[in-house]
């Protein structure tokens, strides 16, 4: 069984949120979301929003929390194999309440097909919100280019 190990990012101010399946073995290393250099979820929102792509833990906490972004998993324990989201299984859901009762979110999204599959199964049964599903920024969703993920996960600055 592994445990997530890294802290939700949120304030009171943060009314966007967007939830990955689990970190990968690299994120857990690092101790932060999206740790894989060659993950495109920092480089997409920076290019969503304008911004320079932030580099350590802190420029990327400080660039979630100025835009208004709350970020999590949808799991808080599962078995693993590596990174292989296809591997998860015995899954225990994280609860989003944590930062639902404290900020305003106005849309929940998911990053990728298998967080979209976990979020339905785990967490809409308990908080019966609707999550909106954005193609994954993994470097295994190879299909999608940079400015197509660029181009559809705009809609998050929309909310915020």
């Amino acid at each position: 069984m592994t445990k997530h190990p890294i802290s939700p990012v949120f304030d009171e101010y943060s009314n966007v949120l967007i939830l990955g399946s689990f970190p990968s073995v690299k994120s857990r290393e690092e101790g932060f979301f999206y740790g894989h250099p060659q993950n495109r979820f920092w480089k997409v929102v920076a290019a969503v929003y304008g911004q320079e792509t932030p580099g350590d833990i802190e420029e990327k906490r400080k660039f979630l929390l100025t835009n208004h972004i709350a970020v999590w998993d949808v799991i808080q324990s599962c078995d693993i194999v590596g990174s292989s989201d296809s591997s998860i299984k015995n899954v225990t859901a994280n609860d989003l309440n944590v930062i639902l009762k404290k900020a305003d979110i106005r849309q929940i999204y998911v990053n990728g097909k298998k967080a979209a599959q976990l979020y339905q199964r785990y967490i809409y049964p308990q908080i019966k919100r609707e999550a909106v599903c954005l193609p994954s920024t993994s470097p295994a969703n190879a299909a999608w280019h940079a400015e197509r993920l660029i181009e559809v996960w705009k809609c998050i600055r929309e909310e915020g």
